[in-house]
């Protein structure tokens, strides 16, 4: 309660200081007409042009009024069809993400890394702790594909690969997730990858099976057992609600209970990097030609197209 009634003070703070900005450059501009003063008239324009933009930010605000869009994000990626390619590939988009995240100022944590046989990873799951987290990489739950000459194909053949990102939000504490301990299946395995000397020495990496559904959340970042235990709790709740959101909701259920192979037709964005360089989202039709950019985590042009698409569509269906 107390984060959302900050969230809703600051946005009428800002609503009630662009009001008086505004007023107060309308009578600069009348004062300025009355003594023929051009220095003034560009200082009131400037001063109308800091609100226009401050109320495009308040609006954008507005599109991330969501139940959890404030909260913070898990984030799971996984290697879908195209061999050691699609594993590659899950690990440049692990990169894109967090660099991404860096850029917010956002924590970003692993809570678990499985690397690939010969290259890149086969999935990994992320927390991202930040303001409107979740609200913001919502935009890149789906199918992300990428299309370029393979470095790891001896004759230099394009390839065409595919990696699956999924985002939850990191629900609050307060927040109840019924889960009876007899429907767990607890299964604890020794870590691996990089850690420290507790690795591969100790049962610390947990593995939790949440029976009626059959979802399957691990951890293996943290250096003792209970704690992993914790975190692959945490990270279920999140499934979990996000589960009972998403079939209680019929927009939600749509988008979310339809789960699309990672495979060729069901990717919300492709990065193209041979034999021409563009990155598009096939949601928005929103695209740019710099893709290393992009790769380095500048998705905000992508996800700003998004949230406005996805109001756009709110407001149509009234």
């Amino acid at each position: 309660m107390l984060r959302d009634k900050k969230q809703l003070e600051e946005v009428v703070h800002t609503y009630d200081a662009q009001r008086r900005a505004l007023s107060d450059s309308e009578v600069l501009l009348e004062l300025a007409e009355e003594a023929s003063d051009e220095a003034s008239a560009r200082e009131a324009e400037a001063s109308v042009g800091a609100v226009r933009k401050a109320l495009e930010d308040i609006e954008f605000r507005r599109m991330l009024s969501g139940e959890l869009d404030g909260a913070g994000a898990i984030i799971q990626l996984v290697a879908g069809a195209g061999g050691v390619d699609a594993s590659d590939w899950t690990a440049m988009l692990m990169r894109m993400l967090i660099r991404y995240c860096e850029r917010k100022g956002w924590k970003v944590e692993v809570l678990e890394e499985t690397p690939a046989e010969e290259a890149g990873i086969k999935h990994a799951t992320l927390t991202v702790t930040g303001d409107h987290a979740y609200g913001l990489l919502k935009a890149e739950d789906g199918v992300h594909r990428l299309v370029r000459v393979s470095p790891f194909d001896g004759n230099g053949r394009r390839q065409t690969s595919f990696a699956a990102i999924r985002v939850r939000a990191d629900i609050d504490d307060a927040i109840e997730v019924d889960i009876n301990e007899v429907d767990l299946r607890i299964d604890t395995y020794r870590a691996g990858g990089a850690g420290g000397q507790h690795v591969n020495k100790t049962d610390s990496a947990v593995r939790i099976t949440h029976l009626p559904t059959n979802i399957v959340v691990t951890c293996q970042n943290e250096r003792s057992q209970g704690r992993n235990r914790d975190v692959a709790m945490k990270v279920l709740r999140a499934k979990l609600y996000q589960k009972a959101i998403e079939e209680r909701q019929a927009e939600e259920e749509k988008r979310a209970g339809a789960k699309k192979k990672i495979e060729w037709g069901s990717q919300i964005r492709s990065y193209v990097l041979h034999p021409y360089r563009m990155v598009k989202d096939h949601r928005t039709d929103f695209e740019m030609g710099d893709t290393d950019r992009v790769l380095d985590g500048d998705l905000t042009p992508f996800i700003d197209a998004y949230l406005k698409e996805t109001a756009s569509e709110r407001r149509a269906q009234g």
